[in-house]
């Protein structure tokens, strides 16, 4: 598969994007407390194939496990991969969603942490300074700059700010595939890595821990935890590397 996309396929990929993102103003619509995870899902589900779309989680496989719903719904110390079920959302929590579309053979790709009802400071403070996270790395991703000098960039406001990003997961590059190559790590030494190249289609997601970066995988294979037991936040853009400014095509979230 190549990194760099033809306008072509760029505008493909816009378009699963802009599902996407009509996708998370519904889910902003629709979370509410003692929902349970699976009725967000199933909600989810209906209206991503309702526009022609498909989830692109369900069915996805790694090392022969099979991811079974059609979004990761992760709450509170859950960093990721949530699988949802009869959880119910409860005021004071957040609650990071992880949606993925499949529409016209190419894939779009972006995630949103939301507070339930009335949360407390420290909660605030971690999805403000993640969301900040999102917006320096992807002010590092232009043409010819080295790809750890936006990981570097999400690292140095993460830490500055007291919290922890997690080293065990990355951001990824988007196209035909939901994973493609380069792998984005959310930390890293300034001016390493390869060079970023205009059409390079790229999902940064920042994973940002209240406490201690580390992270444990539950007995379900999926579900991502922090160890302290500490709440996590975690937001996502689909970009294309541009010469200039990238372009962000999960711009709305």
């Amino acid at each position: 598969m190549s990194l760099i996309k033809s306008e072509r396929e760029i505008g493909l990929i816009r378009e699963s994007c802009r599902l996407v993102v009509e996708t998370f103003k519904f889910i902003e619509q629709t979370i509410r407390e003692d929902m349970t995870t699976m009725e967000l899902d199933y909600e989810i589900d209906r209206y991503i194939r309702g526009f022609g779309g498909r989830p692109a989680f369900k069915g996805y496989k790694v090392n022969g496990k099979v991811f079974p719903a059609s979004s990761c719904i992760s709450v509170e110390a859950e960093v990721v991969h949530g699988i949802p079920g009869y959880r119910k959302f409860k005021s004071g929590e957040i609650v990071s969603v992880d949606v993925g579309v499949e529409y016209n053979g190419f894939f779009g790709d972006a995630a949103k942490t939301y507070a339930v009802g009335e949360i407390d400071e420290r909660r605030r403070r971690l999805m403000q300074v993640t969301w900040e996270a999102l917006y320096k790395g992807i002010e590092q991703a232009w043409a010819k700059n080295r790809l750890h000098n936006l990981s570097s960039a999400i690292q140095r406001h993460v830490e500055a700010a007291g919290f922890s990003v997690v080293r065990e997961l990355v951001g990824h590059g988007v196209g035909r595939h939901l994973h493609e190559e380069p792998q984005i790590p959310n930390f890293g030494k300034p001016n390493e890595g390869p060079k970023l190249k205009p059409g390079m289609v790229l999902a940064i997601e920042p994973m940002v821990n209240a406490g201690r970066a580390e992270v444990f995988t539950e007995a379900d294979e999926w579900t991502v935890v922090t160890a302290d037991k500490q709440p996590s936040a975690h937001f996502e853009h689909t970009i294309v590397i541009r010469e200039g400014e990238a372009e962000i095509l999960t711009q709305g979230l």
